[in-house]
């Protein structure tokens, strides 16, 4: 698998993801679960999405 995410939008989605998982346990909702997805393509620098659209945030990849 290769890498399509650059840092900014890898530090982006770990953000983003951080605080769909504390809005799910503040409201008490499993919808928090949904956090993970970020916080998953971040970790591992790829997203499926980018990959379907051809999109590419990283500049040596």
């Amino acid at each position: 698998m290769d890498t399509n995410m650059g840092q900014v939008d890898r530090i982006i989605r770990v953000v983003i993801g951080i605080i769909i998982i504390v809005l799910g346990v503040i409201n008490q909702n499993w919808l928090g679960a949904i956090g993970l997805i970020p916080l998953i393509t971040a970790g591992i620098g790829f997203c499926p999405l980018y990959k379907i659209l051809g999109i590419k945030t990283c500049s040596n990849c």
